[in-house]
C-alpha cells in the first residue's frame, strides 16, 4: 500500500499480523490478515474479506455503545489490511501486575462495565484477555482485537466471553485473579443488571463443570 513507512512487526497472531507503521506522517497499526496454506484459496479468500470488514463494523458499534476502540482510519479488502488508531498506552495485563491493588480493583471494575455495555448492545468481543485492552493516556480502558467477534445476545455468548476473561486472569494474574474477577463482575452488574448477570454467572458455572466433565473423561481413556 501506498503511503505506508517503516513497518514494525508488534504481534504475530494465529490470523493475522500487527505492525506498527508510519502513515501520512502519524504512527497508526496495520492489521493484515494471513493466508491459510491448510483452507482452499478462494474459501481463504472470502474469509479474510469478510472479517476484515466485519471487524470494523464491530470497533464502530462497540464505540457507539460507549466502549472505547482504536479508530479505524482505512479499510483495505482486497489485500486484508486494517489501518487504524495506534493507542498509545499500556495493556491491562502488564498494568495490574504494577498497580495498587485499589487501583487493580478499580480497572478490572470498570473493564466489567465496559463488558456490560457491549452485552447489553448485542455484542461479544470473542478473546477477552488482558492482552486486548489498553489504558490509554486518556484514561479510559481500549479494547482491541475483535477479530473473533460477533453480533449476539445470546446466553452462552455471553457466559463465554466472561468465562475467558475469568481464565486469562487466573494463568496470568493468578496470585489476585479471584478478586480481579470479583470487581469485573460487579461492574458487569451495575451495567446490565443483578437478574441479567446472575444468569451469566450461572451459565459460566455450567461451562466450567462442562469442561471439568470432559477433563475427567480424557484422564479416564489415557
Amino acid at each position: 500500500m501506498a503511503n505506508l513507512r517503516r513497518a514494525v512487526l508488534i504481534k504475530k497472531g494465529a490470523e493475522a499480523n500487527l505492525y506498527l507503521v508510519e502513515w501520512h506522517g502519524r504512527k497508526v497499526v496495520m492489521k493484515k490478515r494471513v493466508p491459510k496454506e491448510y483452507r482452499p484459496s478462494q474459501l481463504d479468500l472470502q474469509i479474510r474479506n469478510y472479517r476484515t470488514v466485519h471487524e470494523p463494523q464491530l470497533m464502530h458499534e462497540a464505540k457507539e455503545a460507549g466502549v472505547p476502540t482504536p479508530l479505524i482510519y482505512l479499510i483495505d479488502v482486497e489485500h486484508a489490511i486494517i489501518i487504524m488508531e495506534h493507542v498509545v498506552g499500556k495493556q491491562i495485563k502488564q498494568l495490574l501486575g504494577e498497580v495498587t491493588e485499589r487501583e487493580g480493583h478499580q480497572l478490572c471494575f470498570q473493564i466489567g462495565c465496559l463488558i456490560g455495555l457491549l452485552h447489553k448492545h448485542g455484542l461479544v468481543h470473542g478473546d477477552l484477555t488482558t492482552s486486548n485492552m489498553i489504558l490509554g493516556r486518556d484514561g479510559n480502558v481500549y479494547f482491541v482485537d475483535f477479530g473473533l467477534g460477533e453480533k449476539t445476545a445470546e446466553l452462552e455468548a455471553r457466559a463465554v466471553d466472561l468465562h475467558l476473561m475469568k481464565r486469562a486472569l487466573q494463568s496470568t494474574h493468578y496470585e489476585f485473579a479471584d478478586d480481579c474477577m470479583r470487581c469485573v463482575v460487579e461492574g458487569y452488574a451495575s451495567t446490565v443488571g443483578a437478574e441479567s448477570s446472575n444468569e451469566v454467572a450461572e451459565k459460566i458455572g455450567m461451562i466450567e463443570r462442562r469442561g471439568r466433565y470432559v477433563a475427567e473423561r480424557k484422564e479416564k481413556h489415557d
